[in-house]
């Protein structure tokens, strides 16, 4: 072995050595529809306004520590109940990370829990923390195990509990009152995080029940509503559990070009809003034209992508692929998702070009 080899193999956890890397395949060129960005971009007087903030904002200092402002714009236009706020990360992947850290245990090892399958985060983000990760799996419908999530919490007592409403990549709604029973049977022992990220496109929301459930801790992301490049994510829970994960999250972790940003789109959150309703519709219109196709099986979708069943996902992928259109691959991430594709909705164009490469694809 060589000196690098020895050096990694001496210092790196051996868990981390054997894993690949999170990949991001290469986009250039191709109708990229295999990440559930909104397609649309805020209209041009917008951004020549943005652009003139941008220049004007102090990258020769630190961020504003408290991000008080952006903190008021987001409990004003998002829905976050009077008295609770909120905090932020660098996207929902870096707030994954602070709960994790700040519950993983030095004397013992605890229990990250989710439905499975899931986003990949929770899982790799225990690990990480040096956490276990127990999945639960969903029924074949995509529907929560009600009977075997209550069984793995009283077995496992997990300290976290990832809750996905609308569910990535199944695109589905678990039923509320599953969800209540779960988190209730959490107690004083677990928390349960509702990761809200496509709540733009879902329309239903833990947000306002906050006061209901002390252990219930709300997640959402910017990411979705059309603001992936910027990364900011927040969160809202009660606020004696924000002060602990305060503790952990990193000083200046938003930057002042995406606080900046953030603000200011915040302050025109209705053109947000009318582009998250375009996609909606545009969700049902393509759903209903998939559906008509032989060989297709389309799950019902909340977000703003929608997960299909195709004969053979692996050689429908390739031809898409080969025809420059870029969809997500869910065949062998689980068991349920045999055969199965997840694509974003996107604007009429971008929707029309995926239906012909995919109609002829499964010609």
């Amino acid at each position: 072995m060589s000196f690098i080899d020895n050096l990694i193999s001496n210092t790196i956890r051996s868990d981390v050595r054997a894993i690949d890397a999170y990949h991001v395949p290469d986009s250039s060129g191709f109708i990229k529809l295999d990440a559930m960005e909104n397609p649309y971009v805020l209209p041009a007087p917008l951004r020549a306004e943005l652009g003139k903030k941008l220049a004007d904002a102090m990258l020769n200092r630190y961020p504003d520590a408290s991000y008080a402002t952006l903190k008021a714009a987001i409990r004003a236009n998002l829905g976050v109940p009077a008295g609770y706020d909120v905090l932020l990360g660098n996207g929902s992947d870096e707030l994954i990370s602070i709960m994790a850290m700040a519950c993983a245990r030095q004397d013992r090892r605890a229990v990250v829990m989710a439905p499975t399958p899931a986003f990949v985060m929770f899982a790799r983000s225990a690990q990480f923390a040096g956490m276990d990760f127990v999945g639960v799996p969903l029924k074949a419908d995509f529907s929560l195990d009600r009977a075997a999530m209550l069984a793995a919490i009283a077995e496992h007592k997990p300290a976290l509990l990832f809750l996905a409403y609308p569910n990535n990549p199944t695109g589905n709604l678990y039923d509320a009152d599953d969800m209540v029973a779960i988190i209730e049977a959490l107690g004083e022992t677990g928390l349960a995080i509702v990761d809200e990220a496509y709540e733009p496109f879902a329309q239903s929301s833990f947000m306002g029940r906050l006061a209901e459930f002390p252990n219930l801790v709300v997640m959402r992301t910017l990411s979705k509503l059309g603001l992936a490049g910027i990364r900011l994510g927040y969160m809202s829970a009660a606020p004696a559990l924000l002060e602990q994960f305060e503790k952990v999250r990193p000083p200046y972790n938003v930057n002042v070009l995406t606080h900046t940003a953030a603000e200011f789109a915040l302050a025109h959150v209705a053109v947000l809003n009318e582009q998250a309703a375009a996609l909606r519709a545009a969700r049902a219109q393509l759903a209903a034209q998939l559906a008509a196709l032989a060989g297709v099986e389309v799950f019902p979708s909340a977000a703003n992508f929608l997960l299909i069943r195709v004969p053979n996902s692996d050689e429908v992928c390739a031809k898409l692929h080969a025809r420059k259109v870029l969809v997500k691959n869910m065949g062998k991430m689980h068991g349920v998702l045999s055969n199965c594709i997840r694509v974003t909705v996107s604007t009429p164009e971008e929707n029309s070009v995926f239906f012909d490469a995919i109609t002829a694809s499964l010609a």
